[in-house]
């Protein structure tokens, strides 16, 4: 071979190894939702026990609830399969996943804070905050009567931000966030790994623990609908637009991601899919935005 031949074979090589390189082979280059795809699953975050959101069956060995269901729908809408982690709620918010998950779908109301370290998706529904006290509890009536009580709520959620009185809450993916001004003065507040921790300890006697709960109010009744000796007190606090999640720090550019999702959540809300999920866990539309109370 001539070395015009050879200095032109080296050329296309180099040629084709750059065009590889830049259309990432089978590795889905530095395009998240690309790598998804070519790797057929969509990793997603969830709680084990947060029902009727999402929970783990040990009789089935099976998740389920709202979120499993709505991340299932989004799952097959790409046209892959999907697997499940469960890290702790601090450490989905923080963001830095470091590709362990692609996203979280776990109810997660969108704050200018985590919007900072998180794209979020449009709101696929919407849920009541509100307060729970022991059933055999005849003091506590409202907010006004939480002064200064034992109030139970998750740590680093937004129960525990209203609690601190420091809460904004966004509207929308936008990241902009409204003051939500808490209405209890001076709780002392005793927080916990997940929203089910705070309401069994609350079940353990009136004062014993906890003199009260604050957390999603389809939270709460499905622990009352499980036999929790516990009540609702007063009026929904405030509503909160919930989304899916995806870390803004991600190895892989997902840009793309977040605008397929988006565009997923949008044909849901659009064809009654998120509806008919709403109805089956809450036995009512909680996809629509109401107004705070």
């Amino acid at each position: 071979m001539s070395r015009e031949r050879v200095a032109a074979a080296a050329v296309v090589t180099v040629l084709l190894a750059l065009t590889v390189a830049a259309c990432g082979g089978s590795g889905g280059g530095d395009d998240l939702l690309a790598a998804i795809e070519d790797k057929g699953t969509l990793t997603v975050s969830t709680d084990p026990a947060y029902p009727p959101q999402s929970e783990f069956n040990k009789d089935t060995n099976q998740y389920e609830g709202f979120d499993i269901d709505v991340a299932t729908e989004i799952a097959e809408r790409m046209g892959v399969e999907i697997a499940w982690e469960a890290p702790a709620w601090d450490t989905i918010i923080a963001g830095n996943w470091n590709g362990r998950w692609d996203v979280s779908v776990g109810s997660m109301t969108i704050t200018p804070e985590r919007a900072e370290v998180l794209y979020f998706t449009p709101p696929y529904y919407f849920t009541p905050a509100a307060f729970a006290v022991h059933e055999d509890n005849t003091t506590i009536s409202g907010v006004s009567d939480l002064s200064g009580k034992k109030i139970g709520a998750c740590g680093g959620c937004t129960y525990d931000l209203y609690l601190q009185d420091k809460l904004e809450i966004s509207q929308d993916e936008s990241g902009e966030g409204q003051k939500i001004p808490s209405q209890v003065v001076d709780p002392k507040i005793v927080t916990s790994d997940t929203d089910s921790t705070s309401i069994q300890d609350l079940s353990l006697g009136d004062g014993r623990r906890l003199d009260a709960v604050v957390s999603a109010l389809p939270t709460l009744q499905e622990a009352i609908k499980a036999g929790k000796p516990i009540k609702i007190v007063g009026q929904p606090l405030y509503y909160e637009p919930l989304s899916v999640a995806i870390d803004r720090k991600s190895t892989l550019d997902p840009t793309s991601l977040v605008e397929k999702i988006s565009e997923i959540i949008d044909e849901m809300h659009a064809d009654g899919t998120l509806s008919t999920l709403s109805e089956k866990w809450y036995g009512a539309d909680l996809t629509v935005k109401e107004s705070s109370s």
